[in-house]
């Protein structure tokens, strides 16, 4: 994969008009995405615009800890990808600064909602609907009954086979216990973590590591954004995705530029430039199979569409909010994670 990763980098370079001077300096860059797709990302970035990008990979939930934890001596310029809740709690707090991109108008409309409801603190740059994957190769060896609702996640006969992430640390994780209490309503939404609770194995730092879990058979089921169930069937494992039947929530991955950047020119030319449909069409290249938020970016052709899923209404704000964020963790640690196998 990262021999392709150099060729597509390669060929990046001339799809995306690079500059024929080169721009000079650093930026530094937390990104919430797939360890590959930052490299991938870091790479055409630096091929681009001769910016040196130093770059770390933190989980979404960790990188909202890190920015408010040196909020008055910033050391990132900007924060790439990873679910929009944490980077609208992140502009609530004052965290990120305000940035209109002159590609603003190429995007997605629920891509510009996400920046008009943050003041424009933040920006979609993909979506992307919650699911599971399941290994149908044990499944059918066990002889399980494919699980296509939410409720079928609580059988018995699932014991210790799903695994899900921790949402403290997980944006996919948190978008799950949203959606549940958006779906269910905040009580029976926990009475259904308890009961789900019995069947989870373990509560992982990062929200694609169930599903890869799972592609590897050392566990039957992972709780994650459908994208990231797709991306281990295209790499040859008996994975199948779910949308479950009675409606999921949703991502907006989403953008930020830090407050008090340290090189914000050049956190600036990221955040255009990787609001282009060249640049985006390139994430199938790190097989990532999000929708892009630029509306003439390449779709790739695996990626699960929208129209195909029963998708609840996500209120992105509400759930986005500090307040209501910690209320919700604060539960789910006393109540589901204390008890957790």
């Amino acid at each position: 994969m990262r021999l392709a990763l150099m060729a597509s980098v390669a060929a990046a370079g001339l799809l995306t008009n690079a500059p024929a001077s080169k721009a000079a300096g650093d930026l530094n860059l937390i990104c919430s995405a797939d360890v590959v797709i930052c490299e991938m990302m870091q790479q055409m970035f630096e091929k681009d615009t001769g910016i040196k990008v130093n770059m770390v990979r933190l989980s979404s939930g960790e990188t909202y800890a890190k920015v408010r934890a040196e909020a008055r001596n910033p050391k990132t310029d900007i924060w790439w990808a990873g679910t929009g809740d944490p980077h609208l709690q992140a502009a609530s707090e004052g965290l990120t600064q305000e940035y209109k991109s002159p590609h603003l108008d190429e995007l997605q409309d629920w891509a510009k909602k996400q920046a008009e409801s943050s003041g424009y603190k933040t920006v979609g740059v993909y979506a992307g609907a919650l699911g599971w994957g399941y290994n149908t190769d044990l499944f059918k060896q066990k002889n399980y009954k494919e699980p296509k609702c939410w409720a079928d996640l609580l059988h018995p006969s699932l014991k210790g086979e799903i695994q899900m992430a921790n949402p403290n640390s997980s944006g996919t994780a948190y978008t799950a216990l949203a959606s549940l209490v958006q779906i269910m309503g905040e009580d029976k939404a926990f009475d259904y973590l308890k009961q789900l609770n019995a069947n989870v194995s373990q509560y992982t730092k990062s929200g694609s590591a169930p599903v890869k879990a799972a592609a590897r058979g050392e566990t039957g089921l992972g709780i994650v954004f459908m994208h990231d169930a797709v991306a281990q069937t295209v790499e040859g494992f008996p994975v199948k995705s779910i949308a479950p039947c009675e409606g999921t929530g949703y991502e907006i991955g989403s953008m930020s530029i830090i407050k008090g950047a340290r090189n914000l020119d050049n956190a600036k030319k990221w955040y255009d430039w990787a609001l282009t449909a060249q640049v985006q069409s390139h994430m199938k290249d790190a097989k990532s199979f999000q929708l892009p938020s630029n509306k003439t970016a390449e779709v790739p052709k695996e990626s699960p569409r929208f129209e195909d899923i029963k998708l609840i209404d996500y209120d992105f704000k509400t759930y986005g909010d500090p307040t209501e964020r910690k209320k919700l963790l604060e539960r789910w640690d006393k109540e589901i994670g204390a008890n957790a196998n």
